[in-house]
């Protein structure tokens, strides 16, 4: 059985011109994939005006809440004691969220309580993939 976590959050999308307009975001975990967590952004919170969905380590999300992690599509960084930034990197730009610590520590712990950390079972996850990746040959 799939088990499925998902938590709404209140965000501040940090713009350029030095504002901040609240987003709410879900935030997803799936025992399924359970390297992984999704965040959901409903329509109105993107430029093209439909639902868009950000996939990243659930290792990245942890060790960003204390340090600043990534170097790819998504980082995350610490911005003082009781927020968190999340910055996603996309090839028309870039969007910079902040995120309550607590919301998204709340959210890793009822992760952790699904799959503890390093006792993921990817076995059907890589068997999917190579089957997507050599369906036909």
């Amino acid at each position: 059985m799939d088990i499925l976590i998902e938590q709404p959050a209140r965000a501040h999308l940090l713009t350029a011109e030095d504002r901040e307009v609240p987003v709410t975001a879900t935030l997803r975990y799936s025992a399924g994939d359970p390297l992984a967590v999704f965040v959901d952004f409903p329509p109105e919170a993107t430029l093209e005006g439909g639902e868009v969905t950000w996939t990243f380590a659930r290792s990245l999300l942890d060790q960003g809440l204390s340090t600043p992690a990534g170097y790819g599509d998504v980082r995350i960084w610490p911005y003082g004691r009781t927020r968190t930034v999340v910055e996603f990197h996309a090839p028309h730009g870039l969007a910079m969220l902040r995120f309550p610590t607590s919301a998204l520590r709340c959210f890793l712990l009822c992760t952790y309580a699904v799959v503890d950390a390093g006792r993921e079972d990817v076995t059907v996850a890589v068997e999917q993939g190579l089957s997507a990746l050599f369906d036909g040959v």
